[in-house]
């Protein structure tokens, strides 16, 4: 998060690497005002300000002091415009949403079209941007990688983005979007949020703190050795006109998380930047059946770039022959089905040039003519319904609000935790609970089942799965099937789904989440070799407002902590362990 607070031959910034196109889906959603509605060309600006700045061509570049030009990282990544939209249509990259908020603050919420902002597109292939008025002193603020695929991307205000119109000075430059993208390729601040913390990163001097304004060269740094620190990186809060460098070792951290096995790999094979081929003809994409009854159902697909119609196909399961027809729309309703009864679907574009080959063959059983939800009430973790472990049970989601929570305990010999969800009748999602922490979330679009495998190495705990309808999607007629699974060996990933390992301890590392947060935090703390800590949290005056002594067993160790009574504000947290001290900044929203 951002908040107020050369050698011209550039021979060094050669390497072997690759450029990597990224595309870049901006969402602006949030203007309340025209002010805030920032035109294409100060959007363009902020483009060519990232392109600049992660190819190391930035004009400033020879700001440099030569104590640090030779490890100046050209990173090679290069960002664009969206050309086309995951279901392969034209679009400018841009979408527009008029609000009646007035800020947004770092909950998230504009990135969920349920609470007036946007969706973002799908993370694996789009780098999702948010523009709005965030308010609180807020620059911009970013996900790490391997957050919740829902909220994945950026947020910039309207004030801080490009380097035209509403961009204010001294955060005019564009470098907001460059500090908060650092993030989302996984690089820290340069001081490590902590005094003289560690930012991962062997080629950046050790700061005692962030700096602001524009420091003089050389700014030495307080910790040991007293460094000569590199206020001029990106990942200092320094301002705009004072910020002009990646260095070599961030790049070797941000290519590590798009290539190879990296979690953002998948953006390197993005068609997102690639013009949408007047000549293509695709099979539709996110086949789905939902509203399913006992005699009827809804099957829809995702518009395909360039059709003039459609060809869709359904039979019984049991059957040879399919009942076809054609239509512009992106959806069938279906009639007269029989109860409990399997069928298959089936959808292919038809375009000027010919017609594509269909979509693969996607099932729906319509509902028996009774199902009964023996679970209710239970729409809280608190209200839990307890069920048994290898034994599947049936139960509905029956409202637009209704949510159902089941609990079920592992055991010291079967440690391991497989959830299944399956024969759902409409987009349901399942997230995973251990104890209070939620540990697994599944959100497959256009599928019959979702699955969480958790493979973990701790004790027995009280689990809890949670079902859910994605955008208030239910079906009061047709109930889903849950299975909860237990294993003394670990359950393997099969058929593509998600398999989740219990992280490895994090040695020195001080983690505070969620934040921002308006109730329940979870620490991840770090007692080294002294297995004793302690845990302060103070006001932004410095006032103590929370103490506990901790004692562990030389490892990380997780706790939570209910701060549900504090006032809204910025606070921070600090674990000390010996004479190590960890601090973390805190954000707490009103309930």
């Amino acid at each position: 998060m951002r908040n107020k607070s050369v050698n011209t031959s550039k021979n060094f910034l050669k390497g072997p690497d690759k450029d990597i196109r990224l595309p870049f889906q901006l969402l602006y959603v949030v203007y309340r005002t025209t002010t805030e509605n920032i035109s294409d060309a100060q959007i363009q600006t902020q483009i060519d300000v990232l392109n600049r700045d992660f190819s190391a061509t930035n004009t400033d570049l020879n700001l440099v002091p030569t104590l640090f030009q030779p490890v100046i990282g050209n990173i090679e990544v290069q960002f664009c415009l969206a050309s086309q939209t995951p279901s392969g249509q034209t679009t400018t990259g841009i979408t527009r949403k008029s609000t009646t908020l007035s800020s947004w603050g770092t909950n998230d919420n504009v990135k969920r079209a349920s609470q007036g902002g946007v969706d973002p597109w799908n993370p694996a292939q789009y780098l999702n941007i948010w523009v709005c008025n965030i308010g609180g002193g807020i620059l911009g603020y970013a996900q790490f990688p391997g957050g919740p695929v829902s909220t994945d991307g950026v947020v910039l205000d309207y004030k801080y983005t490009g380097t035209i119109g509403t961009a204010t000075s001294p955060f005019n430059k564009g470098r907001t979007a460059t500090h908060e993208v650092g993030h989302w390729l996984n690089l820290r601040h340069i001081w490590g949020d902590a005094n003289c913390g560690s930012d991962l990163v062997s080629d950046t001097p050790v700061h005692n703190t962030s700096n602001g304004g524009c420091p003089t060269y050389p700014h030495n740094s307080t910790c040991s050795g007293s460094p000569v620190e590199m206020t001029m990186n990106y990942m200092d809060y320094t301002d705009d006109a004072c910020m002009y460098m990646f260095s070599q070792g961030q790049k070797s951290r941000m290519r590590g998380i798009l290539e190879g096995s990296g979690s953002r790999a998948s953006l390197q094979t993005s068609p997102g930047c690639t013009p949408v081929n007047p000549n293509t003809c695709n099979a539709p994409s996110g086949l789905a059946a939902s509203s399913i009854t006992t005699n009827s159902a809804i099957v829809s697909w995702s518009a395909a770039p360039n059709a003039v119609n459609y060809t869709f196909e359904y039979k019984l399961n049991s059957a040879t022959t399919w009942i076809s027809q054609t239509t512009t729309a992106t959806s069938v309703s279906l009639t007269g089905l029989t109860a409990s009864t399997n069928y298959n679907t089936r959808v292919s574009t038809n375009c000027a040039a010919g017609s594509s080959s269909f979509s693969s063959i996607v099932s729906f059983t319509t509902a028996s003519t009774s199902c009964t939800d023996a679970y209710e009430s239970n729409n809280s973790r608190n209200t839990a319904a307890s069920i048994p472990v290898g034994t599947t049970i049936t139960a509905k989601i029956s409202s637009s609000t209704d949510n159902d929570w089941f609990r079920f305990n592992n055991t010291t010999s079967q440690r391991n935790v497989r959830v299944s969800l399956t024969n759902l009748p409409a987009d349901y999602d399942l997230t995973l609970w251990r104890n209070n922490q939620q540990v697994g979330i599944s959100q497959n679009d256009g599928t019959l089942n979702e699955q969480i495998t958790y493979n973990n190495s701790q004790n027995t705990a009280t689990y809890y799965a949670r079902v859910y309808g994605y955008n208030g999607a239910f079906n009061n007629n047709i109930c889903y099937s849950l299975l909860a699974q237990t294993s003394g060996s670990a359950f393997r990933n099969i058929n593509g789904e998600e398999e989740i390992y219990e992280m490895e301890p994090l040695e020195d590392e001080f983690l505070v989440f969620p934040n921002p947060t308006s109730g329940e935090i979870t620490l991840v703390v770090p007692f080294g070799k002294h297995g004793k800590g302690c845990i302060s949290m103070f006001d932004m005056t410095g006032k103590l407002m929370y103490k506990q002594n901790l004692e562990g067993d030389r490892i990380v160790k997780t706790l939570q902590m209910d701060i549900s009574e504090f006032q809204s504000g910025m606070y921070l947290v600090t674990f000390t362990s010996g004479d190590k001290v960890f601090t973390q900044k805190l954000a707490v929203m009103a309930r």
